[in-house]
């Protein structure tokens, strides 16, 4: 703390005073807002990929595209996911298995998770891995949709932050965290999620609303493929008078 910073705290014991900070509002590049503070998901929609710090940032694989919420006066509102032989889906070839729903309450979140990739027989991981993400990212042919699990998430009620993690082997460590809003919010932050096998993603909750989202797999429910890591919050402990009760 400088001396004139000093000064303005001088109403205050000094003892508490060495343990002052202050938030840092400065901006932060792209790369850093994106991996460490988190980001609008409509601004990540709209992003020119091309561009060099926006395309060392993305997790490959990833898509987030734009959805268009129409709101019907007197009645509520309407948006569509997604259609299978148009945008993105349609490009990469990725058409979901399963779909399915979940609510999240408030205040809570879902713990990080991941899906493993599909490796071929005699092919390491690591080269597997970077060529077909690095050196041919554009053969989605050579996707493992029908064996490995890739999600497709929407959003239709409430407000959260997505965090994603890139832990595929050989692939550089990147995280993405952003904030999308549910279709009852409507925004440029409306969005769909594509995530592949490989990045652990996690789900929190922002404000006092219930989440509700919507989701397709490349592949139906198969709970062993779903690795947790660091799911811990999810686990809420009962109170230590209700545990010592049970124990009687």
């Amino acid at each position: 703390m400088s001396k004139n910073e000093e000064n303005i705290w001088q109403g205050i014991d000094h003892g508490v005073r060495e343990s002052l900070n202050t938030r840092d509002y400065r901006s932060a590049s792209f790369t850093q807002e994106l991996s460490q503070r988190g980001v609008d998901a409509g601004e990540l929609a709209a992003a020119d990929r091309s561009q060099l710090d926006i395309k060392d940032s993305w997790i490959p694989g990833v898509e987030i595209f734009a959805r268009k919420i129409y709101p019907q006066r007197h009645r509520g509102l309407f948006g569509e996911f997604v259609r299978r032989d148009e945008g993105i889906l349609a490009r990469i070839g990725l058409w979901p298995r399963q779909w399915s729903a979940a609510r999240m309450f408030s205040g809570t979140a879902k713990g990080f998770h991941v899906h493993p990739p599909t490796i071929p027989e005699k092919i390491d991981p690591v080269d597997w891995l970077r060529r077909l993400y690095n050196g041919e990212p554009d053969n989605y042919s050579a996707r493992s949709y029908d064996t490995e699990q890739w999600d497709v998430m929407f959003f239709i009620q409430g407000r959260v932050e997505v965090i994603l993690y890139d832990i595929r082997a050989g692939l550089p460590r990147r995280a993405m965290r952003f904030f999308v809003d549910g279709d009852n919010h409507r925004s440029s932050n409306n969005v769909g999620v594509v995530i592949p096998p490989g990045v652990a993603h996690a789900i929190r909750v922002e404000g006092t609303e219930d989440v509700i989202m919507v989701y397709g797999t490349s592949t139906v429910f198969c709970p062993e493929f779903e690795g947790r890591i660091a799911s811990d919050v999810e686990t809420a402990a009962l109170p230590e008078s209700w545990r010592k009760f049970l124990s009687l």
